[in-house]
């Protein structure tokens, strides 16, 4: 469904990630973990996670944009954004997109893994899993180039006191000297501190070769349940 949206705010979550805010004309109907196309052309639909949880919007759809240089496909939307709250016009979303929301009906423990900005669409389901008082024990592992990347870390960990069920692991490529996460690969963390991943409900965001690499180590390795991984790069992998 194609809507008009009004763009509400535009903020700097690190260097080169954006938080943006979108009030659509009429509420959007979603699942948490799902995603929405910014309509750039006819035929130049761009797909995003929605970061906001379905119950707890109030009628706003939050992203989070990485548009680094080298990344003009992002980039690119986050100046028509930019613009359209400039001019107080409308962006065109169609929505909703995935079928990688989380899965309410399941008793089993969630393991969200996110790298970079994917981190949108894990933040969907934990939200919701806490708004609805899912007591499944829930991991989060969110992979960066460096801590400044991270965010949403003093959120996560507020979290992490507040719900026993809930733990965060931050993991970075590179590290300051009083760093206290992990260090290296996301996906190597992982498989590091699980023996088996057979009994887990696995959602993953991230690039597509993360996407694939997590697949083939978790499912040939760590006895991790194909139809139990999800993440919207395995509808195109």
């Amino acid at each position: 469904m194609t809507i008009q949206c009004k763009v509400k705010s535009i903020q700097p979550l690190a260097s080169n990630t954006y938080q943006i805010l979108l009030h659509p004309e009429s509420p959007i109907d979603f699942k948490a973990g799902q995603y929405l196309m910014v309509v750039m052309g006819e035929k130049d639909k761009r797909p995003f996670s929605i970061a906001s949880s379905p119950n707890r919007h109030q009628g706003e759809l939050e992203l989070h944009i990485g548009a680094a240089e080298h990344n003009a496909y992002a980039i690119e939307v986050v100046e028509a954004m930019k613009s359209a709250l400039e001019n107080n016009s409308d962006i065109a979303i169609d929505a909703p997109h995935g079928e990688a929301w989380v899965k309410e009906d399941s008793q089993r423990p969630l393991l969200l893994i996110a790298g970079g900005t994917g981190f949108s669409y894990v933040r969907s389901i934990l939200d919701h899993c806490i708004a609805q008082q899912l007591e499944n024990p829930i991991y989060l592992y969110w992979g960066a180039r460096d801590e400044v990347q991270l965010y949403a870390k003093q959120e996560l960990m507020a979290i992490a006191e507040q719900y026993p069920h809930f733990h965060f692991i931050p993991v970075v490529e590179h590290s300051p000297e009083n760093w206290q996460g992990k260090v290296g690969n996301v996906l190597e963390a992982v498989s590091a501190d699980f023996e088996s991943l057979e009994g887990y409900d696995i959602y993953i965001a991230g690039r597509f070769d993360m996407a694939g690499a997590a697949r083939d180590l978790f499912t040939q390795h760590k006895q991790a349940r194909n139809d139990r991984l999800f993440g919207d790069a395995y509808a195109f992998i």
